[in-house]
């Protein structure tokens, strides 16, 4: 339930953001608005308001804006329209005011992706991240093949100044079956080396792994909750135990103790504090999927928090959604080579369901939002491609139709019309394509022979 509250919470909410963006702007340039739908298809509830129809419709994904004098999805509504004023007819309107309208919905959604880093700047500050120290390199690894050391700092990765653990993680994912460029400082020296991650395998997806462990200091390690009939719980793992180590190492934090865990099968001594008492208990040796215990921990204490201002925060929120773009065009980059299958780099509502889930239970509120962020980033930069029936599309036909202009022509209907369709056909094919890739990434049973999975298990 609270992975449907989240995916419902965080689509919706750049939906509607969106399609806000285009009605405001139409309302503003008195261009009527005839429906403002959340969703496709059959209208399910609603109410209307002046000469606007405001309604929930019945496939959630996704929504729309009907314009007076705007055929482009007149498909999508029932019934026949009623006479418009020449004044308020969209298409009547000229070129620049049908473009900002256009354009409207995708400035939302990236309006959206900055406030969100700006607002959170502004209100609590900016964590204070630690230096990008490592702390502990895992021997026989890719860092220790390497040659990174404990100590050394990280000052460039991937050819990116100052870089962060997120966009290591993600670059080394991306990258996985490559050598990677990196830069660490080493007693006052610059030395460059090279590494090419490990390649795993984490809830059903191959990931890269760097194998060494960040410097994030020390915070408490404490069970948020114990899956039922899972190893954490038949070891006797509760509630509100802290842990304090594992097979005799230290639980300096919480990121440590996941990677230890997820790194270590068979059985762990796990020693914790329970009412003020020390307990020395042994999971063990099952696994269940993705080698983990069946434990989540709570969340860390807030990091000490740096006040800054309107700029810095701004800065701050400009950093947070260049770094996804970049992240973005290197799995495109990476897709268009041929070196990442582009099932990988895409997803559809599946996958968006269960990054909602993973991100609202791991990271609470916090996690929705920059969820939220991140999917409305993307959402606005997707709508900008000239692809008909998208707003990018519309714009690059308002482009097309004043070039022609200059030379005394016109775009007939017809032509309209065909492209319209080509655009529609895309779409539809392009939905069918990310869902059926979702349903093969998060349901493989479904399209694997049952020995398979034995033969893996086998060689773990």
């Amino acid at each position: 339930m609270l992975g449907y509250l989240a995916f419902v919470f965080i689509l919706g909410s750049a939906v509607i953001l969106h399609e806000f963006g285009h009605f405001i702007v139409a309302k503003l340039l008195g261009i009527r608005v005839e429906t403002f739908s959340v969703g496709f298809g059959k209208r399910l509830w609603g109410r209307k308001w002046g000469t606007t129809d405001y309604r929930l419709s019945l496939i959630p994904l996704g929504g729309y804006v009907k314009l007076g004098g705007d055929d482009s999805n007149a498909g999508l509504e029932e019934g026949g329209a009623e006479e418009i004023p020449a004044g308020e007819r969209f298409d009547l309107r000229p070129r620049y005011q049908k473009f900002l309208v256009g354009v409207a919905g995708p400035v939302m959604n990236v309006l959206t992706a900055l406030a969100i880093p700006f607002v959170g700047a502004m209100a609590v500050g900016v964590p204070a991240a630690p230096s990008p120290f490592v702390s502990q390199v895992d021997q026989g690894g890719a860092a220790d093949t390497a040659g990174l050391r404990a100590g050394d700092r990280i000052v460039s990765f991937d050819n990116k100044e100052d870089p962060t653990w997120r966009w290591m993680n993600v670059v080394a994912t991306v990258k996985r079956n490559q050598s990677i460029p990196f830069i660490v400082e080493r007693e006052g020296q610059r030395v460059q080396l090279s590494i090419r991650p490990t390649v795993t395998q984490e809830d059903g997806h191959e990931i890269g792994d760097l194998d060494f462990m960040p410097d994030l200091g020390i915070e408490p390690v404490v069970i948020h909750q114990v899956v039922d009939d899972s190893p954490a719980a038949k070891a006797g793992l509760k509630t509100g135990d802290r842990v304090v180590s594992i097979d005799g190492e230290a639980a300096r934090n919480i990121a440590q103790a996941r990677e230890y865990i997820s790194k270590h099968q068979g059985q762990l001594r796990v020693a914790v504090e329970r009412g003020g008492e020390r307990l020395e208990l042994t999971t063990p040796s099952e696994r269940i999927e993705g080698n983990k215990m069946g434990v989540t921990f709570a969340p860390p204490p807030a990091v000490p928090l740096e006040r800054v201002g309107p700029g810095e925060a701004f800065t701050v929120a400009v950093n947070a959604n260049v770094e996804i773009l970049q992240l973005t065009g290197i799995a495109l980059g990476q897709v268009f080579s041929g070196q990442l299958p582009v099932g990988e780099a895409v997803g559809g509502p599946i996958a968006i369901a269960a990054a909602s889930y993973e991100a609202a239970t791991n990271y609470g509120w916090n996690g929705v939002f920059e969820m939220l962020g991140f999917l409305s980033l993307n959402l606005g930069i997707f709508n900008l491609l000239p692809i008909p029936v998208l707003d990018g599309g519309m714009i690059f036909m308002l482009f097309v139709e004043g070039f022609l202009a200059l030379w005394g022509l016109k775009l007939s209907l017809r032509w309209r019309e065909r492209i319209q369709q080509v655009g529609f056909v895309f779409l539809l094919l392009l939905m069918g394509f990310v869902i059926i890739n979702d349903v093969t990434k998060f349901a493989p049973g479904l399209f694997r022979s049952k020995e398979k999975p034995a033969a893996t298990t086998q060689q773990k």
